[in-house]
């Protein structure tokens, strides 16, 4: 299996507003919310947004991270709310899609329940290690994983999103159980990954890249697309 291959493919950020007759431009945008915890690169990018478009609509624009529930606790607060364009919703586009998929009784219609309006950026993934785990690469991590199955566990920022179903494929291909461990967001991740808690975790390579560069955690593997490399060769 080639490590690049593991992790192939992309996310998408978008924007979904209230399904209807509703716009952004059919009222004053007064709240952004951000489905996941607050500190990571995606709850950065929503602060970002208001120094953009705030002046547009000339008021404060507020963002509010309503976190739990692998990210149904915001969607279906802007699913509630009125559709008058003053409620966006920041999430992935994968969230949005494969979150149905793994409710027993989905409780949102992509389709009907929201109006797409906006990709905003995208985010490659990584596989990490911290420090008390001594593999030199993604084939050191194997072999420990192999050596260690009592062990196997690995983390991701939530379930239904693109690291659920990335460390879900691995564990495919290996043909070793793995324990996936659910958190609210990157941060507490990494945190345990620095601590020995948790072998390794498949998280967002922008959360992963600082503590790399300083030597906390390693990155062994990172996502491609179509066979070209996407994200940069990681280096300390």
């Amino acid at each position: 299996m080639d490590r690049r291959e593991f992790l192939a493919g992309s996310i998408g950020w978008s924007l979904a507003a209230g399904a209807g007759e509703a716009l952004a431009q059919s009222g004053p945008l007064t709240k952004i919310i951000f489905p996941f915890a607050a500190g990571g690169s995606g709850d950065t990018l929503c602060r970002l947004l208001p120094q953009q478009i705030g002046p547009l609509f000339d008021r404060t624009i507020i963002v509010e991270d309503r976190n739990g529930g692998d990210g149904l606790i915001g969607i279906k607060s802007v699913k509630g709310a009125k559709p008058d364009g003053t409620t966006i919703l920041v999430t992935t586009g994968p969230t949005m899609f494969l979150l149905p998929m793994v409710e027993a009784k989905p409780s949102f219609d992509r389709d009907k329940d929201f109006m797409p309006v906006s990709l905003l950026t995208r985010f490659e993934f990584c596989v990490a290690i911290g420090p008390a785990l001594e593999a030199k690469d993604f084939a050191g991590l194997v072999a420990w994983l192999k050596a260690n199955p009592a062990k196997a566990s690995f983390g991701v920022p939530s379930n239904g999103t693109i690291p659920h179903f990335a460390g879900s494929r691995l564990e495919e291909i290996l043909k070793i159980p793995l324990t996936r461990v659910a958190y609210r967001g990157t941060t507490p991740i990494i945190n345990d990954l620095l601590g020995g808690h948790l072998p390794f975790a498949v998280i967002t390579a922008a959360d992963a890249i600082p503590q790399h560069r300083s030597g906390g955690i390693k990155i062994l593997a990172g996502a491609v697309r179509r066979g070209r490399r996407s994200c940069p060769r990681y280096r300390r």
